[in-house]
């Protein structure tokens, strides 16, 4: 039998942004049965769901928006979700959605989120548009974090105008919209996110800042060792690269179901930094439950090993508790 599951990149639109999405965005819902009604519910459906495929807890973030939400949109969102928290406070659990444009709005969104909304971090786009975070006016956005205790798990996020070329070519309109986004550039474009912070010296001055990355790590796993060895040369960076690795960022197995990756993963990456994912609705939590009891079956993982990623691990860092079975 499985252990208990909580699940960390599920995620929701907020009614207001959910009738404010542009055509392009709403051509998901065509290929993604349900996936509308699916994505705006935050109670029956997604708990039915949840009950179905043995997922004891979702910690609920918004989806992300195409050139990312304004104050009052993340206001409303983040309210909307604390409200069906509030009313299933042992299956749901909330990250916060950030003005990610405006770093001083985001830190103060972060804080009243934290401690008044009982939210357990944030969940960000990983770009304003053209912008990374890596600039000093974003430090408020990590020393919030780092002072509230609660992680920043950085989500990928559509491709701006600037990078349209990188995936137009000899192939179709559909391969260049999967290639910019969730079949390759998101994941790419996240990883490379993390390095800027580190090569801007992000980790030196918020030694205690905590990142969460979806989708095993967005390729850095794979790289690691290539990026630990040339990453000295990129500037007087107190803390290196492995040690950023290990203590600073967590991953989760959001959306990648086969166990190869994980084979790499358990060589480089703390067992206690790994997490269990699905990506709902825009996963299936039964490819989530089927990817768990063949992690089970595969003896890549002792017991309490499998307990740590189902459940353990999450626990421990967002300090909320899985419903008892």
């Amino acid at each position: 039998m499985l252990p208990p599951l909580i699940a960390l990149e599920e995620h929701f639109f907020s009614t207001g942004v959910l009738n404010a999405l542009t055509e392009t965005y709403q051509e998901q819902f065509k290929h993604v049965p349900g996936l509308r009604d699916k994505i705006a519910d935050l109670d029956q459906l997604r708990l039915s769901d949840m009950d179905k495929n043995e997922i004891s807890m979702q910690v609920i973030s918004h989806a992300c928006v195409p050139g990312g939400p304004t104050v009052q949109q993340c206001i409303e969102g983040n309210d909307q979700l604390a409200a069906a928290c509030k009313k299933h406070p042992n299956r749901f659990a909330g990250f916060a959605v950030l003005p990610m444009a405006d770093a001083e709005e985001s830190a103060r969104e972060l804080e009243r989120t934290v401690r008044e909304l009982g939210f357990v971090g944030a969940l960000i786009d990983n770009r304003a548009q053209e912008k990374y975070y890596d600039g000093a006016e974003y430090d408020c956005v990590w020393k919030q974090a780092q002072d509230l205790d609660v992680p920043i798990y950085l989500h990928p996020t559509w491709p701006a105008e600037s990078m349209a070329a990188q995936f137009t070519g000899n192939f179709t309109s559909g391969a260049s919209r999967s290639l910019g986004a969730s079949g390759w550039g998101w994941h790419a474009d996240c990883g490379l996110h993390v390095l800027r912070l580190h090569a801007a010296g992000v980790f030196d001055r918020f030694p205690r800042l905590k990142i969460i990355l979806g989708h095993f790590g967005e390729m850095l796993p794979f790289q690691l060792q290539r990026i630990c060895n040339l990453s000295v040369r990129w500037g007087e960076i107190q803390r290196d690269f492995k040690t950023v690795w290990q203590e600073n960022i967590w991953i989760t197995t959001s959306g990648v179901w086969s166990l190869d990756p994980l084979r790499c993963i358990l060589h480089n990456t703390p067992i206690d930094h790994i997490m269990f994912s699905v990506d709902y609705p825009l996963e299936k939590n039964e490819n989530g439950l089927m990817w768990m009891k063949e992690l089970e079956q595969s003896g890549l993982v002792a017991s309490e090993q499998l307990e740590m990623i189902a459940y353990k691990n999450s626990e421990k860092l967002l300090k909320v508790k899985a419903p008892a079975r």
